[in-house]
């Protein structure tokens, strides 16, 4: 399956599986008239192969050792690219990114196979003001590492892109609201 045949039916997927239209308030205390819900096609099977694979291919021009984001939406986005990475002979670690460090056993902020220098990726599910993903960067960049790519399944086209590209990162979302509701 080549990878515009992955997009279109992980677009499928996200329309059939977690697209609601509904008036909901978003983590962002922004109001919406639909809620997207991709945890529940980055957990399903073919769900996390396709978003792994559309990402891998999205990195394939950038050296990245490890993706991670903000938990809990990126948390199956990094594991599926680690395992996919694997199997198609570049390995690319995964992590992810608490809100607050562990306030029990070593105080971790950032679980996985991080070190100062590695250069990594930030993905996450669905992005609107870009808030998550911010905080998720400046986490991994004090942990001294380089942040090269960001990538989201779903730009909600609220202003985040534009936020992540002005600090000067390199910004791309396989989907926006407009392919979403399209």
């Amino acid at each position: 399956m080549g990878i515009e045949e992955c997009k279109a039916r992980l677009l499928e997927l996200l329309k059939e599986r977690s697209l609601e239209i509904r008036k909901v308030i978003l983590s962002s205390g922004k109001e919406s008239d639909y809620y997207l819900d991709e945890r529940v096609v980055t957990l399903l099977p073919e769900g996390a192969y396709l978003t792994a694979k559309i990402m891998l291919d999205m990195l394939k021009d950038v050296e990245v050792d490890a993706a991670g984001g903000p938990t809990v939406a990126a948390d199956p986005i990094a594991g599926a690219i680690a395992a996919i990475s694997h199997a198609d002979g570049r390995p690319i670690s995964g992590f992810i990114v608490r809100k607050e460090p562990k306030g029990h056993g070593m105080g971790k902020q950032v679980e996985g196979p991080i070190r100062k220098g590695l250069k990594v990726a930030i993905v996450d599910g669905t992005m609107t003001t870009g808030g998550s993903l911010l905080k998720a960067i400046e986490v991994m960049e004090n942990e001294g590492c380089d942040v090269v790519k960001v990538i989201v399944i779903v730009d909600r086209l609220e202003g985040g892109r534009e936020k992540i590209q002005e600090k000067g990162y390199d910004f791309a979302a396989i989907f926006t609201r407009d392919d979403l509701l399209g």
